[in-house]
């Protein structure tokens, strides 16, 4: 087996090993702990049946499809993309952060690859986290944010997570928010949740936290999302096919207790005499979208 770091912050491509090999949960471990290290590692040339390529997935966990997005795979545990002409996820996320338990980690092999372009960038969000001033750090420390599938025009699917998130095995602090699917912090008003957003999405971006990675047909690519984002460039105009499973994972941890500060709803109906009765009816477009995940899930 050899090991090439690709990046300073993350990555690393593995060669002279073949996937096949690992069968069972002692052969995985050296995969979990390189995942642990480099949080995104790619094997080339491998020769990986659909059938093969799930029985790898599971000893990792659990698996899940896709919750909304059509399949042209056989296999409900295999999520296939037929792609061309850049029709990708070109924005920055992390694997379906709207669910109550976003994904742990994903497996993707490249299918088929365009000859020039599709390259895929991947940030480090725990690197990101730690080069933030101190302020900034027990600031965010203390907050939460709602996701929603509003990419997959499913805006009623929402979760709240804490905006740092740890490590479920090394204990890390993580920046847990992404473009594609976080729409606000819970506890600040609506323009300053947006600037907020805007500048540590722009934060995670820069470049001294990513790499970008140039795929070739048959690489298989392991990634950490409870520690990473990964953004597609759509600068291709022929087929990228490939085909993932997702390990399911388990509820965010925060950094700190939470709640540390009220929902800028409880905030807001603190100060009015008629409370909630009143808001429901005059909230600020940018509010109802919290307001109904609130009433949805008892907590108003």
């Amino acid at each position: 087996m050899k090991i090439t770091r690709l990046a300073g912050a993350l990555g690393a491509e593995i060669t002279d090993f073949d996937l096949k090999t690992v069968q069972t949960q002692k052969d995985a471990e050296i995969l979990k702990k390189l995942l642990t290290e480099h949080s995104v590692i790619f094997f080339p040339e491998q020769r990986l049946n659909p059938e093969e390529h799930i029985a790898l997935g599971r000893l990792f966990g659990n698996l899940e499809g896709h919750p909304n997005l059509t399949n042209a795979q056989k296999h409900p545990e295999i999520f296939e993309l037929h792609a061309s002409r850049g029709g990708i996820a070109n924005e920055w996320h992390t694997d379906l952060t709207f669910q109550e338990f976003p994904a742990k980690m994903s497996i993707l092999k490249m299918v088929k690859c365009p000859e020039y372009g599709g390259d895929t960038m991947f940030a480090n969000l725990c690197t990101a986290y730690d080069a933030l001033s101190d302020p900034m750090k027990n600031m965010c420390d203390g907050l939460t944010a709602l996701h929603d599938a509003h990419p997959h025009n499913k805006p009623d699917q929402m979760a709240i997570h804490p905006v740092v998130r740890v490590h479920p095995k090394t204990g890390k602090k993580a920046l847990y928010v992404n473009e594609h699917f976080t729409r606000r912090i819970v506890e600040l008003e609506a323009e300053e949740s947006l600037s907020l957003l805007t500048f540590l999405q722009k934060w995670v971006h820069k470049p001294q936290f990513t790499v970008r990675y140039r795929w070739k047909q048959n690489t298989i690519a392991f990634w950490d999302n409870s520690t990473t984002q990964h953004c597609v460039l759509g600068d291709f105009d022929t087929e990228r096919i490939i085909q993932r499973v997702t390990i399911s994972g388990d509820e965010p941890k925060p950094s700190i207790p939470l709640p540390r500060w009220e929902s800028i709803l409880h905030q807001q109906a603190r100060g009015r005499q008629d409370g909630w009765a009143a808001m429901s009816g005059a909230l600020a477009r940018k509010d109802r979208q919290l307001f109904q995940h609130f009433r949805k899930n008892g907590k108003l």
